[in-house]
């Protein structure tokens, strides 16, 4: 089989040249485009050179639709209304779209779900293998846990972060609400100040710290009477991440058009 050719979009941001890295290196992948805003200075500059890993020939453009055209998938770590963009223009393009990108409203992701009739496109709050085994052992350990156990989830990113939970704390949170069989929507508590009450029996708390150049920690905590588990993980190195998106491209390419995750890429719901 060929290697698929692949587009990152962002690509000059920290997580789109951790991408351009990541493609580089993996065997089976090839980088064909690289997009950015319009008012961005990495216009008109070779992508490899950019992400540190030599020229490529890929100069870094703005027209999106042009850089769809003839790929395999599209590499996405951008904000939810450029997501959305390029959901359409992927699908339009018949190109696998893998995002990573965080900070959804509710409800807000349902053109996604459209682009899905016709294309693969994996959605994930975290890209990571460590992540998505934390996620099922959450759901696990929450069907074996009953609501004398409390569950709350603890994060910390970056203080450059810009939205809150971030999407792997919501992704753990969903893992322990579908444990729990309950709604996350109905059941979540993000925040607390001041003369709050008694925390009550089942719902889902979510801590939230930002600082310095954290790339990711996230803890999950059941506490009962006398007792407490915790699950953790810590991110090192963003480049696994982009890695992941890279090996969910790939595992894209021979699906047929769907909604995926990364328990999908991984086989952690087989």
């Amino acid at each position: 089989m060929s290697e698929m050719r692949l587009v990152v979009v962002g690509a000059a941001g920290r997580m789109g040249r951790a991408l351009v890295r990541a493609v580089v290196e993996a065997k089976g992948a090839t980088l064909v485009a690289a997009v950015e805003r319009s008012e961005s200075e990495a216009l008109g500059k070779d992508a490899g050179e950019l992400a540190g890993v030599g020229p490529l020939g890929v100069v870094i453009t703005d027209d999106a639709t042009a850089a769809f055209s003839g790929a395999d998938g599209v590499l996405d770590f951008t904000a939810p209304q450029a997501t959305i963009r390029f959901a359409k223009l992927a699908a339009e393009a018949g190109a696998a779209h893998i995002i990573g990108t965080t900070g959804w409203s509710d409800g807000e992701d349902a053109p996604l779900h459209v682009a899905a009739s016709s294309i693969p496109l994996v959605k994930s709050g975290n890209m990571s293998l460590g992540v998505n085994l934390l996620a099922a052992l959450v759901k696990k350990a929450a069907e074996a846990l009953d609501e004398e156990f409390d569950i709350e989830v603890l994060e910390m990113h970056h203080k450059h972060k810009v939205d809150a939970p971030s999407g792997t704390a919501l992704l753990l949170g969903e893992a322990a609400a579908e444990g729990r069989g309950i709604d996350l929507g109905e059941r979540s508590v993000r925040s607390r100040d001041g003369i709050t009450g008694a925390r009550d029996a089942g719902d889902i708390g979510f801590a939230t710290l930002r600082g310095g150049s954290v790339i990711g920690e996230h803890s999950v905590i059941f506490a009962g009477e006398g007792e407490r588990i915790e699950l953790t993980h810590r991110a090192e190195d963003r480049q696994l991440f982009a890695n992941g998106a890279v090996k969910a491209a790939l595992w894209a390419h021979r699906q047929p058009p769907g909604f995926y995750s990364m328990a999908d890429v991984l086989g952690l719901n087989d």
